[in-house]
């Protein structure tokens, strides 16, 4: 096998598994006759403890991949939602306004995720969560947004709150 070859393997499947924070699927809605599923997971923060999300996204099945082609890529959309589950604790988190990715997943063989950004919007005390698709080219301007509000909550900040 050549050194080509056994890099893509490697990369393909390292695009399989997910980085940073890890997802439970709690839920799976068929929507057809064909196979199309629903996927519903629940991600906790892995730097602020105290908050989950919980994404959704399309996952096509085996009779739609036959039949429509793009055999190895599912849809772009997704919807999230993040609620506060227990004593919120913010562990060493990205202030900048680009925030930091918490969560991201393959959503086709090799090139397309699906990835949740956290941003802390320091002038109204939120953490901020993106859920969208990153592909090498063509990106989807599909997107969800949820927010925890940190006001009038007693949030523990590791290493003191931003000022």
């Amino acid at each position: 096998m050549t050194s080509r070859k056994l890099r893509a393997i490697l990369v393909a499947g390292l695009a399989l598994f997910p980085l940073g924070a890890l997802a439970q699927v709690v839920g799976k809605v068929g929507v057809d006759w064909t196979g199309n599923d629903i996927v519903v997971e629940a991600i906790a923060d892995p730097k602020v403890n105290g908050v989950t999300c919980h994404i959704t996204y399309f996952e096509r099945g085996v009779i739609d991949r036959l039949k429509n082609g793009n055999w190895f890529e599912d849809p772009s959309n997704n919807a999230i939602s993040c609620s506060q589950t227990g004593p919120i604790k913010i562990g060493d988190i990205a202030l900048g306004e680009g925030g930091e990715e918490v969560f991201k997943q393959g959503i086709s063989l090799i090139w397309k995720k699906q990835v949740v950004n956290r941003i802390y919007d320091k002038a109204n005390d939120t953490l901020v969560y993106l859920s969208h698709t990153r592909q090498v080219k063509n990106g989807s301007a599909k997107m969800a947004i949820s927010t925890v509000p940190l006001f009038n909550q007693q949030v523990v900040w590791e290493k003191g709150k931003p000022q």
